[in-house]
């Protein structure tokens, strides 16, 4: 091959890497974007009921399933003043977790368990903003949130 054909070689290669890093999400971190909302719910699902005495569930929903594999919640002060501030709710998966759309502060979900054996999700605080930290493989989220107080309560 004549070197021309080397430099237009060359060339095609540098715009195709250019094109793959600008323009496709291959090498953008995976983000799971995360609502919140609070509202009496039916006992439906399984969790620990001391989580909800003074503040409605908080659910959390997702944009799409995922195969979680952690979920940890924090106070937000406690966090902008410690980065290792221990977690109120903290679950790993211990080995295949089940698909989620979402969600409520303190259920248990299939697959998963507490980091710290035996523990259970702290009661939330009405009117306290809260940090909520979500995996899934390699894509992340975190969401704030301020739990509502039950009016029945």
């Amino acid at each position: 091959m004549t070197r021309k054909n080397w430099v237009l070689i060359t060339v095609a290669l540098i715009l195709a890497g250019v094109y793959t890093f600008y323009f496709t999400d291959w090498f953008k971190p995976k983000i799971i974007h995360i609502s919140h909302t609070s509202r009496v719910i039916r006992r439906r699902f399984r969790f620990n009921e001391k989580t909800d005495a003074s503040t409605l569930p908080v659910i959390f929903g997702f944009d799409q399933r995922y195969k979680l594999t952690e979920i940890k919640v924090v106070p937000l002060a406690a966090w902008q003043t410690n980065k290792d501030a221990p977690p109120i709710w903290h679950l790993i998966s211990d080995s295949n977790s089940v698909p989620v759309e979402n969600f409520i502060y303190g259920q248990n979900i299939r697959g998963m368990k507490p980091e710290v054996a035996g523990a259970h999700a702290t009661p939330l605080q009405p009117n306290v903003t809260y940090h909520l930290f979500v995996k899934a493989g390699s894509a992340t989220g975190q969401h704030d949130f301020q739990p509502v107080a039950n009016p029945g309560q």
